[in-house]
């Protein structure tokens, strides 16, 4: 059976797992997978004859008569795992690699998510900035994330900082950090345009009051990455709630480019301070220091307690290397 090969298998799981996080109400949110050679090989003997073809209205040289596993136009996700046939298919992109047609599966007059000219102009960049290795392209309804765009400034810079701060492991997973897609109308050619654009130097795109749109070359690297960013938002939602609007402590640039160098990946510099700022509070029985004025990131983590201890920072050897 198709369903047992382990490409549509794994597809169908991650369409399931998505639904059962919360993240697809009704038909919302999309999948697709770019498939192997000898993944297209196992497939062919359960293709039914082939379609008509049908332009996209994009074009990508290096996707020509590659395949792809799909989910579909006005589909729910939680009705793959119990009808596949109906709600996923596998697509033929054309010669000129700008038109699909059905191979498999959506039956019934069904057709491609209507997403996918974004998917496809995204398997694009993606497949030429990483030699060929990433295959899946994914766009889910997560709510925490999806919260956060009302109330945050909407530049890459903003959530990288506010996701890498909120869980540990979010500088490992994307330590290249997040892009952010300005509210646009779903479905279009501009969030196309405006995402792959994005694609070039991320792994994931926020699209604002909408969702997030990742890539990665599996199914369990890009389900896991799209978790890992709704977890940390809803980590983040949770304590700027909780703290009335205010983050108290949180994990410092050092502490990111510690994790960087324990984990052996490299973070987006530009996502980082180079200076910090502090400011001197003296108490009847110690002294603390507070970052609020600008110094180096590597004078930082002198915290002096005790009245005794005098406070003799020697910053301003230190900016000498400003």
């Amino acid at each position: 059976m198709m369903t047992e090969i382990p490409a549509v298998r794994g597809f169908i799981r991650m369409c399931t797992d998505g639904w059962e996080q919360g993240w697809h109400e009704r038909n919302g949110g999309n999948l697709t997978y770019r498939m192997k050679p000898e993944e297209v090989e196992q497939c062919r003997p359960f293709f039914t004859a082939p379609r008509e073809w049908n332009s996209m209205g994009v074009q990508a040289d290096n996707l020509k008569g590659e395949y792809f596993i799909t989910t579909g136009s006005g589909k729910f996700l939680r009705n793959v795992q119990d009808d596949p046939e109906h709600n996923i298919g596998i697509v033929e992109i054309n010669d000129a690699g700008d038109s699909w047609r059905i191979v498999w599966g959506l039956e019934n007059g069904a057709r491609p998510t209507s997403e996918f000219p974004s998917h496809f102009m995204n398997h694009s960049v993606r497949k030429a900035a990483t030699n060929g290795a990433y295959r899946v392209i994914y766009h889910a309804h997560t709510p925490n994330l999806i919260a956060m765009t009302y109330i945050m400034p909407l530049t890459a810079r903003d959530f990288t900082r506010a996701l890498w701060q909120s869980a540990t492991e979010c500088p490992v997973v994307f330590p290249g950090g997040v892009g952010v897609v300005p509210w646009m109308v779903p479905g279009g050619a501009d969030i196309a345009m405006a995402t792959s654009e994005l694609m070039k130097k991320y792994d994931a795109a926020v699209w604002a009051h909408h969702g997030l749109f990742v890539s990665g070359p599996d199914y369990d690297i890009t389900f896991g990455l799209m978790h890992t960013i709704e977890k940390a938002a809803q980590i983040y939602m949770l304590a700027i709630t909780a703290g009335g609007g205010k983050i108290r402590q949180t994990i410092t640039d050092d502490n990111l480019r510690a994790i960087a160098k324990e984990f052996g990946v490299e973070l987006n510099e530009e996502f980082l301070n180079d200076i910090y700022n502090f400011v001197t509070t003296i108490c009847a029985d110690r002294c603390i220091i507070n970052l609020v004025k600008n110094f180096p990131y590597w004078g930082l983590g002198d915290v002096f307690y005790g009245q005794q201890n005098r406070i003799e920072h020697n910053f301003l050897s230190r900016q000498g290397r400003d």
